[in-house]
C-alpha cells in the first residue's frame, strides 16, 4: 500500500511540474510580445527625438518645441511614478524584494504605468536602460498569469521569476543570460524547479521577439581575433580598473539621490525635469551618445583617439546617475554594459598610443570591459559572462571574459562594494509584519558549500520562530527530516512558515548560514 501511495504522490508531482512548466510558457509567450512592443517602442521614440534635433539645427526654433515636448514626457512619465511609487527606477529591486516576501505589489497598476513611463523616458534620450523595466514588466506579467491560472504561492513565485527572467530575455535576446540572471541575483537560489521553467520561459520569450528583430544579436561586434595569452597582463590590469570604477559608480550611484532630496522647489516625481534640461543640449550637439548606448557601443570601432572616449565616458556616468537617481523609470543595466565598453575602449587604446598593444585587439578589450564592469557593480559574475557572450554572439572570448569579470568582482569587494541592486533593495521601506495572521507558505534555500548549516542536525539549529522544515531535496531523494536528520552542502531545504513572516525568515535564514 505505501508502495501505491509513492506511486501515486509521484504522479502528481510530475503532474503539477507539468502544469507549473506550461505555466512558464505561457508567462514567455506574453512576456514576450509585452517586452518586445516595449522595446520598439522606445526604439522608435528614440529615433523620432533624434531625427527632430538633426532638423532642428536648420531651424533652431524647433529646439524650443524639442526641449517642451522632453519636458512633458518626463511629467508625465513622473506623475505616473507619483501614482504608483513602485513603478519608478530600475524595477529589479522591487523583484528581489518580492521574492524574498519583504513586498507585496499589484501587477497590472504597476505593469501598465511602467510601461508607458518606460517609453516615455527612457525613449526621449535619457542614459536609462530599458532592461530593469523590462525585468519588472516580465515579474508583473507572471503574478498576473499565476492568478490567472490560480496558482499556489510557491508557483506564482516561481511564475513571477520565470516572468522577469522573460522580460530580460525580450529585451537583450539572451535567454540564457536571462535565467542565470534571476536565478544568481535576484531569487538567489539555484532550485531545479526555478531555474528550469525560467529557462523554459525565457527561451519562448526569445523566440517571441527574434520574430520581430531577427536573430542578429543585440551587439553583434565584429571581431576575429583570440586574444593572445601572452597579453594576459592586461586583463589583470583592466579588471582591477574596472573594480574601482565599478566601486566609484555604486558610490555615486548610492549618494546623488542626497542631492535630489536637498532641492526645495521640485517635488519628488518632478525631479525628471532635471535630466530633462541638461538633455537638450547633450541631444543637440551628441544625438549618437544618448539613450541607453547599444548603438554607441557597436560605434566604438571607429573611435580611436584615447581623449575623446574618455570624455564620452565621463559624460555617460555622471548623465547616467543623474538620470537613474531622478527616480524615473529605467534602469542602470545596458548604460553599465556601454560604460564598461567605453572603459575597455579607453584602456586599449592608451595601451595603442604606448605601442604595447596591438590596434585590433581594442575590440576585445571592449566586449571583456562590458562583463567586467557588469560583475564589479552588479556582483554576478557567472550572468556577465554568459549575457556578453549571448549578446555578441560569440563564444571566441569566453576565458578572458571571465579572467577580466573575476578580478573586477575581487578588486570590488576588496574596496568595500555592495551588490547594486540589493542596495537599492535596502534604500527602501518595508512593511515587516511580526504578527503571525497570514496563510501556510514556503520558503526554500540552497545549503551552499562553506554554510554554516552544513553537517548539523536539525534540532541544532536555532530555526525562526514557528518555523517548519518539511522536505529537504536531496539528489533524485526527498528527505522527510527529523531532528536528527543532518543537513549536508547541497540540499535544497523547504521551509513551511507564515506568509507574512517570509521577509523576516530569508534574512534569518541568510544570518544562520553566515552565522553572522
Amino acid at each position: 500500500m505505501g508502495k501505491h501511495f509513492m506511486e501515486s504522490e509521484d504522479r502528481q508531482t510530475r503532474k503539477s511540474n507539468l502544469r507549473l512548466l506550461f505555466e512558464a510558457l505561457v508567462v514567455g509567450v506574453v512576456a514576450g510580445i509585452v517586452v518586445g512592443s516595449f522595446r520598439w517602442l522606445i526604439g522608435q521614440t528614440l529615433a523620432m527625438w533624434q531625427k527632430g534635433y538633426q532638423a532642428a539645427h536648420g531651424n533652431p526654433a524647433l529646439l524650443w518645441l524639442l526641449a517642451a515636448g522632453v519636458l512633458a514626457s518626463v511629467i508625465v512619465a513622473g506623475f505616473l511614478v507619483k501614482q504608483q511609487p513602485h513603478a519608478g527606477g530600475s524595477g529589479i529591486p522591487e523583484v528581489e524584494l518580492q521574492l524574498q516576501g519583504k513586498l507585496q505589489l499589484a501587477w497590472w497598476p504597476i505593469l501598465w504605468r511602467k510601461f508607458i513611463g518606460g517609453v516615455l523616458s527612457i525613449g526621449s534620450g535619457l542614459f536609462l536602460g530599458r532592461e530593469g523595466p523590462s525585468i519588472q514588466l516580465g515579474s508583473t506579467i507572471g503574478q498576473g498569469v499565476a492568478q490567472g491560472f490560480k496558482a499556489s504561492k510557491t508557483d506564482s513565485r516561481v511564475l513571477l521569476a520565470t516572468g522577469a527572467a522573460s522580460g530580460l530575455s525580450a529585451a537583450f535576446g539572451a535567454p540564457l543570460g536571462g535565467a542565470m540572471f534571476i536565478v544568481e541575483e535576484v531569487f538567489h537560489n539555484f532550485s531545479p524547479r526555478v531555474w528550469l521553467n525560467a529557462l523554459a520561459g525565457a527561451i519562448m520569450a526569445n523566440f517571441v521577439v527574434s520574430n520581430v528583430f531577427g536573430q542578429t544579436p543585440v551587439l553583434a561586434i565584429d571581431y576575429k581575433h583570440s586574444f593572445p595569452i601572452l597579453q594576459y597582463w592586461h586583463l589583470l590590469l583592466l579588471g582591477a580598473f574596472l573594480g574601482l570604477i565599478g566601486r566609484l559608480y555604486q558610490w555615486g550611484l548610492l549618494n546623488f539621490s542626497h542631492v535630489y532630496q536637498k532641492i526645495p522647489v521640485l517635488p519628488r516625481w518632478l525631479h525628471g525635469v532635471i535630466p530633462a534640461v541638461l538633455l537638450v543640449p547633450i541631444m543637440y550637439f551628441f544625438p549618437g551618445y544618448v539613450g541607453g548606448g547599444n548603438n554607441l557601443i557597436l560605434s566604438l570601432n571607429q573611435m580611436h583617439v584615447t581623449g575623446i572616449l574618455a570624455l564620452i565616458f565621463l559624460l555617460r556616468i555622471s548623465f547616467s546617475i543623474i538620470s537613474y537617481d531622478s527616480g524615473l523609470p529605467g534602469g542602470i543595466f545596458l548604460p553599465i554594459l556601454t560604460m564598461g565598453a567605453l572603459l575597455g575602449a579607453v584602456y586599449g587604446q592608451f595601451m595603442v598610443d604606448l605601442g604595447w598593444l596591438d590596434q585590433k585587439l581594442v575590440v576585445n578589450l571592449v566586449i571583456f570591459s562590458m562583463a567586467g564592469l557588469f560583475a564589479a557593480i552588479v556582483r554576478s559574475p557567472f550572468t556577465a559572462i554568459m549575457l556578453i557572450a549571448e549578446m555578441v554572439g560569440s563564444l571566441l572570448h569566453l576565458m578572458p571574459l571571465a579572467v577580466v569579470s573575476v578580478v573586477a568582482y575581487i578588486v570590488n569587494e576588496l574596496l568595500g562594494g555592495e551588490p547594486i541592486y540589493e542596495s537599492l533593495a535596502g534604500r527602501m521601506q518595508t512593511k515587516e509584519d511580526n504578527d503571525y495572521v497570514g496563510e501556510a507558505d514556503q520558503l526554500t534555500f540552497s545549503v551552499f558549500e562553506g554554510s554554516q548549516m552544513a553537517g548539523k542536525k536539525i534540532k541544532e539549529i536555532a530555526w525562526p520562530d514557528r518555523t517548519l522544515v518539511k522536505v529537504i531535496h536531496r539528489g533524485q531523494k526527498d528527505i522527510i527530516p527529523d531532528g536528527n536528520t543532518q543537513l549536508l552542502a547541497g540540499d535544497l531545504v523547504v521551509l513551511e512558515l507564515d506568509e507574512n513572516q517570509r521577509g523576516v525568515v530569508y534574512d534569518e535564514v541568510a544570518r544562520l548560514q553566515n552565522n553572522q
